[in-house]
């Protein structure tokens, strides 16, 4: 059981580390990008641009069909069952089923922009940059497709690549077209121009990945379709409605909302992004960790589970700390113009979700579709999206922005409960809630200085946010060894794990070196009252 646990492990941090390493500098890119148009057109345009966007992003959700899902579930176990044939039947066939779709929608798109953009985003004046926007959606087909079978396939380096070259094109282009004096048409071709680039790049790995000499003659498109939306389609559904939300969050802004807080709702979100590349990672990381680990071993998925949740908590929980206690002055440093007035309070607020990560909140998903229980992530997201619907507009017609953020958090606090009692009653997993709670009481003793300086000091916002920060990170990893949340022999283990992966090795090292040194003086201390 502990070589089946090690491996899973090791896999799962291989791959965690390239997913999270690539999104990571994608999404800081992408970040710096949305940060300068963001400056450079203000909050009412920046609002629109991201209403604008929201129409093509709408359309896509239906092209999907539950087929990516199902490749990175089957590419992950034909490699593992060393039957390469199948994979790259099922990775060509599923991408021409994704591209035939997205082209019936792309039309649909261009034909439609006027009805789109009014019935969507309330934004009637907007449909020419909704016309121009609906180009990417054949390009993101191939990128989305592409990087879920680089997962599957467990090459996550690839799929590092491509996201950054997506990154990068949207970003130089953006930037470039809205400094020249394009404007919102600037920001939107910007935003196109990233798909192209990364579905190109993305797409010739793929074609490359996908030939097969192995491959026996047999399988018709109709039984690949068959077979990858007979596994992914609950969890289209799932994708769909997960997907829908923030779509729908921004929809209802439209209409109860100004250009301007949209804008300013949208910075905020920017931020979040950052801060959810860990966790999305994790999870899209743990999914084939899961597939490797049937349900049959019941012991192994329970301790897998078990461990992953807890160091989830360990990792996420003083990221959301940091980000509510300096959202100020991360909002001051980065909108320099200062006319995101608005912004840091949206922070703060988002945040709140991602504490729901001590009831599962980040694993669950991955659980249940690894271990091929689909239609209970589907149920969890049907009870999400439901609530959410309900709330949303009553919420946001009383208290605008706001009222979007509290639905989504009521929502998902509903749905996270009952995934995790499903969890519990079908698989018998456990979490770590002991040790879970004395992560939260540390992540909040160590914001107390941080908490102080905000408050009592006039210092400036970058050297407030830059002494917070160490200061709130040297106490958080001196009080996790000795409060007992992490053990002598967890460490060892994560060393092991980690060593598998030699740019994380480099960046853990230290800081498993740190926790060591913590723990000796804990033991030394320990043995000095014993022996008095």
């Amino acid at each position: 059981m502990a070589d089946a646990l090690s491996e899973a492990a090791e896999r799962s941090a291989r791959g965690g580390f390239y997913l999270i390493s690539g999104t990571t500098m994608a999404t800081v890119i992408m970040a710096i990008a949305a940060i300068l148009v963001g400056n450079f057109l203000g909050p009412a345009q920046y609002g629109d641009y991201n209403l604008v966007i929201v129409v093509p992003q709408i359309l896509l959700l239906f092209t999907d069909l539950g087929i990516n899902t199902g490749i990175i579930n089957f590419a992950s176990n034909s490699r593992s069952e060393e039957n390469k044939g199948l994979t790259h039947r099922i990775l060509r066939h599923g991408m021409l089923f994704r591209i035939a779709v997205g082209a019936i929608v792309f039309f649909i798109a261009l034909a439609l922009p006027g009805f789109l953009s009014t019935t969507l985003i309330n934004r009637p004046t907007l449909s020419f940059y909704v016309q121009i926007a609906s180009i990417s959606i054949i390009f993101q087909i191939v990128f989305s497709t592409a990087t879920s079978a680089f997962v599957g396939l467990d090459k996550t380096e690839y799929n590092a690549l491509t996201q950054n070259v997506q990154a990068i094109s949207k970003t130089i282009i953006s930037v470039a077209l809205v400094l020249i004096g394009f404007g919102l048409g600037g920001a939107v071709m910007g935003y196109v121009g990233g798909f192209i680039g990364g579905g190109i790049i993305g797409g010739l790995i793929f074609i490359r990945l996908a030939k097969s000499k192995e491959e026996k003659p047999g399988g018709s498109y109709r039984h690949t379709f068959k077979l990858l939306t007979g596994y992914g389609w609950p969890l289209y559904l799932s994708v769909l409605m997960t997907g829908f939300l923030p779509l729908f969050s921004r929809v209802i802004l439209s209409f109860f909302s100004t250009s301007s807080n949209i804008g300013n709702y949208t910075a905020a979100q920017n931020f979040i992004q950052l801060i959810a590349v860990v966790p999305s990672s994790l999870t899209m990381a743990l999914l084939p960790a899961f597939s490797r680990l049937d349900s049959s071993t019941a012991e192994k998925v329970k301790l897998f589970f078990k461990r992953a949740n807890k160091y989830t908590c360990l990792l996420i929980v003083p990221l959301v700390v940091l980000l509510i206690l300096f959202s100020k002055q991360v909002v001051q440093i980065i909108y320099f113009k200062g006319e995101y007035t608005v912004a840091w309070l949206f922070l703060s607020y988002s945040c709140l979700v991602y504490f729901l990560v001590i009831i599962g909140f980040l694993g669950l998903s991955s659980l249940f579709n690894g271990l091929g229980d689909t239609k209970t992530t589907l149920k969890m997201t049907g009870i999400t999206l439901s609530i959410f619907i309900i709330l949303a507009p009553v919420l946001t017609a009383l208290y605008d922005v706001p009222g979007v953020i509290i639905s989504s958090l009521i929502s998902n606090a509903i749905a996270t409960i009952y995934g995790g009692f499903v969890a519990r009653r079908k698989f018998h997993v456990e979490f770590d809630i002991k040790a879970s709670t004395r992560i939260y009481v540390v992540a909040g003793i160590s914001a107390i200085p941080s908490v102080l300086l905000v408050s009592l000091t006039k210092l400036s916002a970058p050297v407030v946010l830059l002494s917070g920060f160490l200061i709130y990170v040297l106490i958080y990893l001196s009080l996790v060894p000795l409060a007992g949340i992490i053990s002598r022999k967890e460490l060892e283990t994560i060393t092991d794990i980690i060593s598998s992966v030699r740019p994380l090795r480099v960046i853990a090292t230290p800081l498993v070196k740190y926790e060591k040194r913590i723990m000796n003086l804990r033991s030394t201390d320990a043995s000095s009252k014993t022996g008095n």
